[in-house]
């Protein structure tokens, strides 16, 4: 049996692998690379998928960087089965669809340069005619019931506790006789989250292909990050300015609703503070979280049925157009803006960005991963300016970083989930995960569990046998990666800006604040000596 990494190998987008084995080629998820120009260039080269060949696939969850090239396959000729679970197939509906008019719209916007400058039409990515073909493929499975979409496999669907009918796949393969097991943990989710189940636990494998996503690092406590979003809220508040959420519409957003409903209810939050959804996706996103409740935890589902609803405020206004979306930054005085994306790298959060991230009283609130690359990362580093519509704008909101949202586990929570599996060969490779924050992971799984651990490279290609040395080959048409030397120069600038600015709160803050603000000197001088190891 082989297995190729066609994405999410040391990157957290493009979670794709593809598998060969009984004479059937199938793969377990098709994600769309997001970050810098280099890596969103894979989208463009799916020739190496060969989609024509594929059989089926098995999807674990809605988020785009698991499924956004699906059209882009059918485009191409993949014409098999998809297969996941009930509101995975509702919200691929949606977010399919979204995601091609993204392309259609940003093809078209490219174009129009192009063409002024006398070079040919950009065709988009794929479009909305694309998606839609996609969704009678479609076939959904409910957690915990098997079923073999390929002579010799079996799958099983299990709550990965990540998002609305995410799930980790368990897949039984027979091969020549001989059984295997391999277990995708998809993007495991935090435990004890607010909406969703904590994730099922399995205790058997003989290959587990791990979300390292914080595999370096803890997320902060529930009660704390909610007491971080009040000091947001109330910053902007006294200010008279914004405070706006690039949150990912699926999950994500559904999550910040239910946590303003929490400080609403114990009168956190400025009453007749409009709270604004101002995202077309998020909102179709949370009628099919009200379609799926069975899917939800037990606490949400008993408020439900007191009739309360943790998805809505008073004070809540959905922005579904144009016109209302533009309406937000006409109107003067604070308020609360959820948008999309969640990294701000495309959709309408770019333009409340614009219109309030120079103002000194506004709050930026990151709640979710950052990938390289994006326009979210970059403010999170504490870039100084930053590039909108063609415009330098520069960055005087304050700005909030609040990991404990989180839809992934932590550190210690993948390390817990761990612990239970009993298969002592059991062989680990960590994917969907940034290179550093995957080593560091790797060395914890070998330490304390004697596990095998491999970090897979991007177009990586392995042969599974149980209990047998990995073969591992590099894909041989495989063109050495382009370094973004722009993108380097510009992460470390403002790396050295964030190291001076630490240096200068050090020597006036309380000793325990001075020993956190000494160890992030020293993780910012360990990936400023990274990069310069690269030049």
């Amino acid at each position: 049996m082989k297995i190729k990494f066609m994405g999410a190998a040391r990157t957290v987008t493009g979670s794709c692998y593809v598998l060969e084995t009984n004479g059937l080629r199938f793969a377990v998820d098709c994600g769309m690379h997001q970050g810098n120009a280099e890596i969103e260039k894979r989208n463009w080269d799916v020739d190496i998928y060969q989609p024509e060949t594929i059989d089926f696939f098995i999807i674990t969850h809605a988020h785009i960087d698991h499924t956004g090239l699906l059209p882009r396959l059918v485009q191409k000729g993949f014409k098999g089965q998809i297969y996941t679970t009930p509101p995975t197939r509702d919200l691929l509906k949606i977010l399919l669809l979204d995601s091609a008019h993204i392309q259609e719209m940003e093809a078209q916007w490219r174009s129009k340069k192009h063409l002024r400058s006398g070079e040919k039409f950009i065709k988009p990515l794929y479009t909305q005619k694309d998606a839609t073909a996609t969704f009678p493929m479609v076939r959904s499975v409910p957690y915990d019931e098997r079923f073999e979409p390929g002579s010799g496999i079996t799958v099983n669907f299990k709550d990965a506790g990540h998002i609305l009918g995410a799930s980790l796949v368990e897949l039984w393969v027979q091969e020549n006789g001989i059984p295997s097991k391999l277990v995708f943990s998809g993007d495991i989710g935090r435990p004890a989250q607010l909406l969703m189940e904590d994730p099922s636990i399995v205790d058997t494998a003989d290959f587990l292909f791990l979300d390292s996503t914080y595999g370096n690092r803890d997320h902060k406590g529930e009660d704390e990050s909610l007491d971080e979003l009040v000091e947001a809220i109330a910053y902007s508040y006294r200010n008279g300015e914004k405070v706006i959420i690039p949150a990912f519409a699926v999950e994500r957003t559904q999550e910040m609703m239910y946590c303003l409903y929490l400080l609403s209810k114990d009168g956190r939050l400025p009453q007749g503070m409009p709270v604004y959804l101002d995202s077309p996706l998020a909102i179709q996103a949370t009628e099919i979280f009200r379609r799926h409740t069975e899917y939800l935890d037990e606490e949400t589902k008993e408020l439900i049925q007191k009739g309360e609803d943790p998805l809505y405020l008073p004070q809540m206004r959905f922005t579904p157009t144009t016109e209302e979306s533009i309406a937000i930054n006409t109107l003067s005085g604070p308020a609360v803006v959820i948008s999309a994306s969640g990294m701000a790298n495309a959709g309408r959060i770019k333009h409340h960005l614009r219109h309030n991230i120079w103002r000194e009283g506004a709050s930026i609130v990151f709640v979710g991963f950052q990938a390289q690359g994006t326009t979210g990362r970059k403010i999170v580093d504490g870039a100084q300016k930053i590039r909108l519509f063609n415009e330098e704008i520069a960055v005087k909101a304050k700005v909030f970083t609040i990991n404990g949202f989180s839809a992934h586990a932590g550190q210690s929570q993948l390390l817990e989930w761990l612990s239970h599996f009993q298969t002592r060969e059991m062989q680990v490779f960590l994917v969907h995960g940034e290179f550093s924050a995957q080593q560091v992971l790797a060395d914890m799984i070998r330490d304390r569990f004697g596990f095998k651990v491999l970090i897979p490279e991007y177009l990586e290609e392995t042969t599974l046998e149980p209990g047998r040395v990995l073969k591992r080959v590099e894909y041989p048409e495989r063109a050495a990666p382009r370094i973004n030397w722009g993108y380097i120069l510009e992460d470390m600038e403002t790396r050295f800006a964030r190291i001076k600015e630490h240096r200068a709160q050090l020597e006036t803050k309380p000793w325990v604040e001075q020993t956190d603000l000494r160890d992030r000197l020293l993780e910012l001088n360990r990936i400023l000596t990274e990069i310069n190891s690269e030049i």
